[in-house]
Formats: structure tokens, sequence, C-alpha cells
């Protein structure tokens, strides 16, 4: 099957359009994002943009969906690259941690602005970003309970409360790095996460060593 090269360049446009839209919304926000902010960033014609996405609202839902795939690849990919228990765990926080040292996305984490900006904001941008919390929730739940079911945990772990604890030190990392010092405080949230899972975990040397 023969790919045609209009269409695979025009995808490629539209990922690297959608990636600087990611951008955007990371420094002034996603409700703020339209089509003739992202044209003037770009240096093009809003009506250019407008073939693709017909309204602000179906900019912003590509934006999510865009800033999905880069967490798949930038975290979720690498951390399913370990073996499952706690080690997966581990890589997918560190994952994190390293994306967000990058400083690809220089106004911090989307998903933290996001969830902050959209908790009080109802409408099919909210809803959309619930949908992914939700999926984002599942996935670390499923990690703890992959690590339980491995013996790598307790049985008596509390899925949900651990799979909360780990996110929410991603989260507090994302947002304090942005007016704290971002090595003290990235180093804080790898330490806090991998001194919770050694202390739990029956065979603490599939971890590193404690990290200062």
């Amino acid at each position: 099957m023969t790919v045609d090269g209009r269409l695979a360049r025009g995808e490629r446009t539209r990922t690297a359009v959608l990636d600087t839209a990611v951008v955007l919304a990371t420094e002034a926000g996603l409700h703020g994002l339209s089509l003739g902010q992202l044209a003037d960033a770009l240096g093009v014609s809003k009506s250019g943009l407008f073939a693709h996405w017909r309204s602000k609202e179906a900019l912003q839902l590509a934006t999510v969906d865009r800033a999905v795939e880069q967490w798949q690849q930038r975290i979720v990919a690498p951390a399913l690259a370990a073996p499952p228990g706690v080690r997966r765990l581990w890589a997918l926080h560190d994952a994190r941690i390293a994306f967000y040292e990058t400083g690809t996305l220089p106004g911090g984490c989307f998903f933290a602005s996001t969830e902050f900006e959209y908790n009080a904001r109802p409408g099919p941008v909210r809803d959309r970003l619930a949908e992914v919390f939700a999926r984002w929730t599942s996935f670390l739940e499923r990690l703890v309970r992959e690590a339980v079911d491995a013996g790598e945990l307790p049985t008596g772990t509390d899925v949900a409360r651990l799979a909360y604890e780990v996110d929410a030190l991603g989260i507090a990392a994302a947002v304090r790095s942005r007016l704290l010092d971002p090595e003290t405080t990235y180093a804080h949230a790898r330490h806090a996460v991998l001194t919770r899972l050694r202390a739990l975990c029956p065979d603490p040397a599939l971890l590193p060593e404690g990290q200062t």
C-alpha cells in the first residue's frame, strides 16, 4: 500500500502545529488558545489553520489529544519497557520527571496546568480532560496492581491510594518547579516516590538506592 506523500506531509505539519499549540497552552492557558494566537506564533495565515480546525474549541480538543500523544511517547512508552512491577511503576514516575526536566514545555506540565484551569469550567474541553485524567488514574492503578500481583508490593496495599500518592508527587513537582528551584524540586519528587516504594517492596534491591 502506497501512502500519499501529500497526506504524510500534511499530517507532519498538523502535528508540528499542535506541538506549538501545546507549548502555548502551558504558557498562556488552554482556554485562551485560539486560531489567531496560533497563527501569529507560527507566522502563518489564520485561514490556513481554519482548514484543519473549524473552531477554537476544535483546536483546543485537538491540542488535548496531542498532549496525550506526547505523554504516551515520552513517559508511558519508556516506562512500559521496564519489567512489570515496582520497576515499571518507578520508571513511569522517573520518566515523567525526566520529561519535565527537558523543558520541552516551557510553561510547565500541560496536564497540571489544565487540571487547575478547567476544574470549574464546564464544557466539552473539560469533559475531554476528565476522560484523560480518569484513564491516567486507571493506568497508574493498573501498574500498582501488577506490582501487588507480582509479589513486589504487599498484598494489603491500598492500590488507589498509592497510585494517588505517586501522581500527587508528580503534580507537585510540575507546579513547584515553576516557582522554586527545579533541580531541588525534581530531586525531592524522585526521592519521595523511591523511598515510598523501597519501604513497601519486600525486595528493595529491585529499585535504585534512595536519591537525594
